[in-house]
């Protein structure tokens, strides 16, 4: 089996196997160069080509097409389905008591913990999230329709979290769709509790859902307006200055992903940085990461993202990621490094650095697009050793 984003070049290397790259050249009638050049996708084969190159690999020729397969009704017997479930879901009867807010805000913080700290998260949280959602949905219900004002607000904070953290879990299981819905439920739970910071914790959720959708200038436009309302709220000073500074960062990447890297350098400079002195690395307001070291990293994001390569490796090389709360900024951090050494075509370097980010954090490595693109990369042009064990990753990481 191999994975449905696997491109025709790379499926047509992975059933080649053991076997000559000029051998089946030729016995397919092209020249050794020409198949490489398939494989490596710089050249797409003609349909006679590519039926005769599946009855030489003795595969179906379907079995070489690489087109994404059709969106199909999401099972319903996996862990991530579940959590689906009870999201759009209504959780226990009713009449079922509901659990206290102080449980859930222990569990919640609990399910925050693993999130941003484990490098087995995704299936820590599909173990986790279903109970969860289910308990608070059911909790939130009727905290609204009950009459304690304090227990009320507990939980509605609670939910604020735990739909927060949905929207992140739920954007990178390809549910962007049910990441909007997530985010639009944390405005309302932090509203309804009136509570400034989650209302803020909310609106920086939006801005990462807009961003994920393709919509850098609406989530850029959002978050300048949030950060504006923070700063005029009375919250604690190092509250205050996190959610604007994490707002000004989502405005940052907003103007980088519309190519204005300028603007994202000046906004970087002038704002988020200034702010971020005021705010300690290990803070983590609203589960936001904020601080020195998350600015630092959005700098090295720029130079990568502008293709100013041998910049954003001296950035990075000042960059020390062990204060971080979170393993997922540390897995970016180290994404991105790899990316660079790529676009430098140092294949050593970014096998390296692919190999520590697979200790690091295996699913991330397995699901992220960026990871896979770097490892089919490093497959075609890499030399053999270095090529070979760039296969059995893509195999640990379900690619082939």
């Amino acid at each position: 089996m191999v994975a449905a984003d696997l491109p025709i070049g790379d499926r047509i290397r992975h059933y080649r196997g053991g076997r000559r790259q000029d051998a089946v050249a030729g016995l397919v009638g092209i020249s050794p160069d020409y198949l490489s050049q398939i494989e490596r996708g710089l050249k797409v084969p003609s349909v006679p080509m590519l039926y005769a190159l599946a009855r030489e690999l003795g595969v179906p020729a379907a079995a070489l097409l690489s087109e994404q397969a059709p969106m199909e009704a999401e099972s319903t017997d996996t862990a991530e389905a579940a959590v689906g479930r009870a999201f759009l879901g209504y959780g226990p009867p009713r009449s079922t008591a509901p659990v206290p807010a102080a449980v859930l805000r222990g569990r919640v913080e609990a399910a925050w913990r693993s999130w941003q700290t484990s490098g087995t998260r995704f299936t820590e949280a599909a173990k986790t999230l279903p109970d969860l959602v289910s308990d608070v949905e059911h909790a939130a219900r009727a905290a609204r329709a009950g009459n304690d004002p304090a227990e009320r607000r507990a939980v509605l904070r609670a939910a604020a979290d735990l739909y927060c953290l949905l929207r992140s879990y739920l954007r990178r299981t390809g549910r962007v769709d049910l990441a909007t819905i997530a985010a639009d439920r944390a405005q309302r739970a932090a509203e309804d509790a009136d509570d400034p910071l989650r209302i803020a914790a909310a609106q920086w959720n939006l801005g990462h859902v807009l961003l994920a959708a393709g919509q850098p200038a609406e989530a850029e436009e959002l978050a300048l307006c949030a950060a504006e309302q923070v700063a005029a709220t009375t919250m604690p000073e190092v509250e205050r200055a996190a959610m604007a500074g994490a707002l000004q960062l989502v405005a940052v990447v907003g103007a980088a992903r519309r190519r204005r890297w300028w603007e994202a350098r000046e906004r970087l400079k002038q704002h988020a940085a200034p702010t971020a002195r005021r705010v300690p690395d290990d803070s983590n307001v609203a589960w936001t990461a904020f601080g020195p070291t998350n600015v630092a990293l959005h700098a090295l994001s720029i130079d990568m993202e502008a293709g100013e390569t041998g910049e954003a490796l001296h950035t990075a090389d000042a960059i020390d990621t062990d204060g971080l709360p979170s393993v997922e900024r540390e897995f970016t951090f180290g994404l991105e490094v790899a990316a660079c050494h790529s676009q430098r075509r140092d294949d050593a370097a970014t096998l390296l650095t692919l190999r520590e980010l697979e200790t690091l954090a295996p699913e991330d490595l397995a699901r992220n697009p960026l990871a896979r693109q770097l490892v089919l990369t490093v497959i075609r042009r890499a030399r053999t050793m270095q090529a070979r064990q760039a296969e059995k990753m893509a195999e640990r990481i379900g690619l082939v």
